[in-house]
């Protein structure tokens, strides 16, 4: 089962579950996809027996593919107690999901369950369950009363120790429902249920009208559900599986006991490259990541991020070679195919600068050292929030981002105006004058003189 049947689930996880078949022999699998906030691929894929086509683009693109591995498509929204019922069926024997930071509803000043969140308090109070951690938590519950067996639930979402978030996630859900209810579920979970850390890495850009016509045109046929991906693709995961599972590392996946460092390198490293390409993007006009990386002012300041600030900061897995993956991130990234935008990449961005930037940031100035670059793509998203109006900022804290903003909009009022959002920074790096100054050199540079001034400082600086 997988929760959340975006792009990006169809052209990894559907692709490597199907590859998986292919070498293992082992077919008797198949995918039971849920769509979250909208059921537009559930009817996209609904009337084509859940078929879709993978069109990867790039150097080293393989031919058009149909994936078959999807056999049923369900609306979230619809048809909430279908979830549960498929999560808590005995041919169940494991739950993916790709859900984006937000669909977890976190408490960012927690960092556990947000059960101040409306439709959370929903679902604990016995409602028909809409978000996935209430999906997963009463499908869970349903499963034990039915003695369905164990079960695996494995995240594949851009967040560190993403299962073990996840597991916290759902205990905290168990723990806010009434004792009778909630004691048993606890107890059962911890027996029966494991939640293996992961890391997931494929380019999958939103599909437009033109890629479907370009699909059509090569596959003799229209297909609404088609992908389009870069040929790069990567698993890492734990191997902590309490019930059977397909044979994925048949299909290349990695299974490690490290993936926190294979985390790390992505979110730090590639992750905050693309944020920082978006943002400096979406303040000189660029409106794709490949324009944007081939600016050389742009290519300087990610590659100098990534080799000065973020490498000296994280402990790279072993057969992970850094220059060369910071060199192949950059290329991949080059690649004008994709078409992946900045304003895609650079939204919900309160939710991906902590994770992205900030924990660089942090051991940079806990080393003594200038985090120079990640606060060039701090300032750059600072300025994307306070030069977007609210009702076109993508991000699920506009509201909050923009109640704090002063009527100026220079360096001096609203770089401390967003360091004092405690859902973003922590009192520390609020409060370090020299982050500060770092952030308003570089609000100010953006904000007067532009690409300019960028290529000015950044190449000569």
């Amino acid at each position: 089962m997988h929760l959340g049947l975006g792009a990006f689930a169809r052209a990894h996880t559907a692709v490597f579950t199907e590859n998986a078949m292919l070498a293992s022999g082992d077919s008797n699998w198949g995918i039971a996809g849920v769509t979250q906030r909208s059921d537009t691929v559930a009817r996209q894929l609904g009337p084509q027996d859940c078929l879709f086509t993978v069109s990867e683009r790039g150097s080293g693109a393989a031919p058009l593919r149909v994936v078959s591995s999807i056999t049923e498509a369900i609306s979230g929204l619809h048809h909430p107690l279908a979830v549960t019922d498929r999560i808590a069926a005995s041919s169940t024997s494991v739950v993916t999901l790709t859900v984006t930071e937000k669909g977890y509803r976190i408490d960012p000043r927690t960092g556990t369950l947000s059960l101040s969140d409306e439709q959370v308090r929903a679902d604990v109070a016995g409602q028909p369950p809409r978000t996935a951690i209430g999906q997963i938590a009463r499908g869970l519950q349903q499963r034990a009363r039915a003695e369905a067996g164990p079960l695996t639930v494995v995240s594949c979402d851009n967040l560190p120790g993403n299962g073990d978030l996840t597991r916290e996630l759902v205990r905290a859900f168990a723990a806010a429902l009434p004792a009778a209810e909630g004691d048993p579920l606890a107890s059962w979970l911890k027996a029966n249920v494991s939640f293996p850390n992961t890391m997931v890495d494929r380019m999958v850009p939103a599909t437009t009208n033109g890629d479907l016509d370009a699909v059509e045109r090569e596959l003799g046929l229209r297909d609404e559900a088609a992908v389009v991906a870069e040929p790069f693709m990567q698993w890492v995961i734990e191997d902590n599986f309490a019930s059977r599972r397909p044979r994925w590392e048949d299909a290349g996946a990695v299974f490690s006991t490290d993936v926190a460092a294979w985390e790390a390198a992505k979110l730090r490293l590639l992750n905050a490259s693309h944020s920082m390409l978006a943002y400096l993007g979406l303040a000189t006009g660029n409106t794709t990541i490949s324009d944007a990386v081939r600016e050389d002012a742009f290519l300087t300041a990610c590659s100098r991020m990534m080799v000065e600030d973020v490498l000296p900061t994280i402990s790279l897995p072993a057969g992970l070679e850094g220059e060369a993956y910071c060199a192949q991130v950059l290329g991949r990234f080059a690649n004008p195919a994709l078409g992946h935008t900045t304003a895609k990449v650079g939204s919900d961005g309160s939710q991906k600068i902590g994770l992205r930037l900030l924990r660089t940031v942090k051991g940079n100035l806990d080393a003594g050292r200038e985090p120079r670059w990640a606060a060039l793509a701090v300032a750059a998203w600072m300025h994307h929030v306070a030069s977007t109006p609210t009702a076109e900022l993508n991000d699920p804290l506009a509201a909050e981002l923009h109640a704090v903003l002063p009527a100026t909009g220079n360096a001096a009022d609203v770089v401390p105006a967003l360091l004092g959002c405690r859902s973003i920074f922590d009192d520390e790096m609020a409060t370090h004058r020299g982050f500060a100054d770092l952030l308003m050199d570089w609000y100010r540079l953006i904000d007067t003189h532009g690409l300019e001034g960028l290529r000015n400082e950044i190449n000569h600086g």
